[in-house]
């Protein structure tokens, strides 16, 4: 119950044509939001062909988080976690991708603890970060989120890494 309220405020505060320039505060949205942003409100019901086109699996049999972050970094033009890891549908296989950061950017992928397993986690792109109740948390673009592709707040109490694409002019 908490959660959503939550989300239906942060929501709120997302206009429909504003949006985009909520991300960042730079002139240019990075790519990976401009393009996950486009699949806003895909759902596991109601898009599953769709889906499983654009992420090659069927959403409805497999965790697909990390399979949309490595599906919109494709469509950019990036690597995804399936060039450095053995198991590219997992979210924490982006623990070893790009670089890590300590203070995250609109774009960033962000990847948080799920459960008690050591193995599972969720993954997808920081948007931006709010207060709620003295409790900080990351507003996150991500699929697999209630099943569809949305905005979902994360507690920064459950981050594990915050990871950035090492751009040449970064590693400068």
């Amino acid at each position: 119950m908490m959660r959503a309220m939550l989300l239906t405020v942060l929501l709120l505060s997302v206009s429909a044509c504003a949006k985009i320039q909520l991300f960042t505060t730079s002139p240019t949205p990075p790519e990976p939001l401009v393009a996950a942003t486009e699949k806003l409100g895909w759902s596991e019901k109601s898009h599953r062909a769709e889906i499983k086109d654009f992420i090659g699996v069927d959403p409805v049999a497999t965790e697909w988080c990390a399979a949309f972050v490595n599906a919109v970094l494709a469509e950019t033009g990036l690597p995804g976690s399936d060039e450095y890891a053995e198991h590219p549908l997992l979210a924490r296989s982006f623990l070893d991708w790009g670089v890590e950061v300590d203070e995250p950017e609109s774009g960033d992928v962000v990847v948080f603890k799920r459960g008690n397993a050591n193995w599972k986690g969720h993954v997808g792109f920081f948007v931006t970060s709010t207060y709620h109740n003295g409790q900080e948390y990351y507003l996150v673009l991500g699929g697999n989120q209630d099943n569809s592709v949305n905005f979902s707040a994360y507690p920064v109490r459950k981050l594990l890494a915050v990871r950035r694409y090492p751009f040449e002019d970064e590693l400068e």
